[in-house]
């Protein structure tokens, strides 16, 4: 498990890397990024946990492109996932050494986010051979991959928030479904910024069929 959370990271890092290397000192260039992320941000479904989280990005990286936010919203969404799995192990081991009750629950949980992370992980690593490919039939199946696998990992988030009750419930249990319901929503911007740049490729494509 630690040698997991490891790789992800490391993945995590050269993603960011990657949108690092496109970064522009530039003050004016610096304020169109952030800019050009609150207006894609406003397309998502919760746009002021998009502009949250990727607007303080524009300080130090220039962000002009669809693919660089893609890029950029599955780092933050992997990112949330790995911190609130790493929280939600704490609890379960907890909850499994006192014999609480509630701690099947808790483990279900856990499970979905494990496997969020594991979809997560494989998008970021398909979004970067996207970068490195040219225009074609493998560039849309790669396309096709990501937007399948992210999807998969929204599906995860929301299944373990469907473990929790609508009603009253413990502080703990609360806490737990609010930072995965963080995670669920992050990943559903992720979800809706990589149609933004699949969809343009998918236009660019057409356009060009006799």
């Amino acid at each position: 498990m630690a040698g997991l959370g490891l790789s992800l990271l490391l993945k995590l890092f050269c993603s960011l890397l990657f949108l690092s290397t496109m970064a522009k000192p530039a003050f004016a260039r610096l304020s169109r990024s952030r800019a050009y992320i609150e207006a894609s941000c406003r397309t998502t479904r919760y746009p002021a946990l998009c502009i949250k989280y990727l607007s303080s990005y524009a300080n130090t990286t220039s962000i002009q492109s669809p693919e660089q936010l893609a890029h950029l919203a599955l780092s933050v969404s992997i990112y949330r996932a790995l911190y609130t799995r790493n929280y939600v192990l704490k609890v379960a081991k907890e909850l499994e050494a006192s014999k609480v009750r509630g701690y099947q629950v808790v483990k279900d949980c856990l499970a979905e986010i494990n496997d969020s992370i594991e979809q997560l992980s494989q998008s970021i690593k398909e979004l970067h051979h996207l970068g490195l490919e040219p225009v074609g039939d493998d560039f849309f199946w790669h396309i096709n991959n990501v937007e399948t696998w992210v999807s998969a990992a929204l599906t995860d988030a929301s299944t373990c928030l469907d473990e929790f009750p609508v009603g009253k419930m413990s502080k703990l249990k609360a806490t737990i479904k609010g930072k995965v319901l963080n995670v669920a929503q992050a990943t559903s911007n992720a979800l809706a910024l990589f149609h933004r740049y699949a969809t343009k490729y998918r236009a660019t494509r057409a356009t060009k069929k006799p």
